[in-house]
């Protein structure tokens, strides 16, 4: 006959989740993501017999609209770091889309890069002067400078480039980057994706997508990502600055000089998402700047850091994952993205699937309903409204901040305001 003790190790060892409670390391929970999702729109691409859900070409234009996002997602991750909420992303992005096309008709594409992050850097140097000298609200200083960057490149659009363009709401035609691709896999890989064959097609369209047609601001803005984990997770000068966005006072106490360090952070962040807004000039497919060609998109790069848990490999995951619907809304379609659905469907089932096996009965439910959601959508209809589908990254951002809500971990005094006793 078994004791109490026994019964109770017994009990405890029936409810024992199928996998252990613990976090797999970062690269191990991206490589596992990324097959998900490839798998699921293979699978996709197969049943509903849309291949350019996998297609380099799609893949090109995922990245290429992905890149203004990340890059100020990124500029958000180091202002909030710090400890400063930089809501005003956005107006920082449409100075660096003017400073981009100013500088690069006059003098070529990489000085448009330098003056879209120099023009980036003034936004930021403004935020940081009204949150950490004055102690504005933060909220209400990153609005202002978003109506700011508005009305600045407004005027100064009317008048400098309208002498040149007649028009006082676009520059004119500012030289490209040109382009340029990782050979002979890039040949092999169209190859491969040419043989239209399950799996790996889809898997070599992928990759050819993000090996070709890659301008020199694509990569140095991709590389920026791991270069930022580096400074903000490996070094000390990246520990005295997210020390400042956790506990501003134990930093000081230790003798950081917490407003040099804000002041720092946000400064990088508005060069950051003005160079997200020389991406928008500069790169291949765009033609200058264009008043309202940011379309929100520091907003969206702002959800994409959030997404990513103030890190930067979930901020790139989530900025990709904007890119890529906008991508498909653009080139394919509401019935390509109608597809999308149907994908959402097996990603949720799965995720569904492996919380039961952790018996985290609450999230799993919630999977399986949404993925009853999305099944009765794609079922019940051949495609989206045409009027909806230029929504889709949006409505993609909200359905993703709201699943991913309840991970979430700010810095612990992000958006307060500071000050030394010293």
């Amino acid at each position: 006959m078994s004791t109490p003790t026994e019964v109770n190790v017994l009990n405890k060892a029936r409810r024992r989740p199928l996998f252990a409670d613990t976090q797999p390391a970062p690269w191990v929970r991206g490589v596992s993501w990324a097959v998900l999702v490839i798998t699921a729109l293979a699978i996709t691409s197969y049943v509903t017999e849309l291949p350019q859900l996998t297609s380099s070409g799609t893949m090109q234009s995922a990245i290429r609209l992905a890149l203004p996002i990340m890059l100020a997602g990124l500029g958000g991750l180091w202002a909030e770091r710090a400890g400063v909420v930089n809501i005003g992303l956005e107006g920082m992005m449409i100075l660096g889309t003017w400073g981009a096309a100013w500088a690069g008709y006059q003098w070529g594409p990489w000085a448009g890069v330098i003056a879209g992050a120099a023009f980036g850097a003034l936004g930021g140097l403004l935020h940081a002067l009204a949150t950490v000298t004055f102690g504005v609200n933060h909220i209400v200083s990153g609005v202002a400078i978003n109506l700011l960057g508005a009305g600045v490149t407004k005027y100064l659009s009317t008048l400098i480039f309208e002498p040149v363009s007649r028009n006082p709401r676009e520059s004119p035609t500012v030289p490209k980057f040109d382009t340029y691709s990782s050979q002979p896999f890039g040949r092999w890989l169209g190859e491969l994706e040419e043989t239209q064959r399950f799996g790996i097609s889809d898997v070599a369209g992928v990759l050819r997508g993000m090996i070709t047609g890659l301008s020199p601001l694509t990569m140095l803005s991709i590389l920026l990502v791991p270069l930022s984990f580096y400074l903000l997770w490996r070094t000390a000068f990246g520990l005295r600055l997210r020390s400042c966005g956790e506990n501003p006072r134990a930093a000081d106490s230790l003798g950081v000089q917490v407003n040099r360090y804000k002041y720092i952070a946000v400064i990088i962040s508005g060069a950051l998402a003005g160079l997200g807004g020389a991406a928008l000039v500069v790169n291949p497919g765009q033609t200058g700047y264009l008043e309202g060609q940011t379309g929100g998109r520091g907003f969206i790069g702002l959800a994409a850091m959030i997404f990513g848990n103030w890190r930067p490999g979930g901020m790139l995951t989530g900025s990709l994952l904007f890119g890529y619907t906008d991508a498909l809304q653009l080139r394919q379609g509401p019935s390509t993205v109608h597809a999308l659905l149907y994908a959402a469907l097996l990603v949720l089932v799965v995720l569904a699937i492996y919380e039961a096996l952790r018996l985290r009965w609450m999230f799993a439910a919630l999977c399986m309903g949404g993925a009853a959601v999305f099944l009765l959508l794609y079922a019940l209809t051949d495609e989206l409204p045409e009027q909806l589908t230029p929504y889709t990254p949006h409505l993609v951002t909200l359905v993703v901040l709201a699943l991913s809500s309840q991970r979430l971990r700010p810095p612990a005094a992000s958006g307060q305001n500071y000050r030394s006793d010293a």
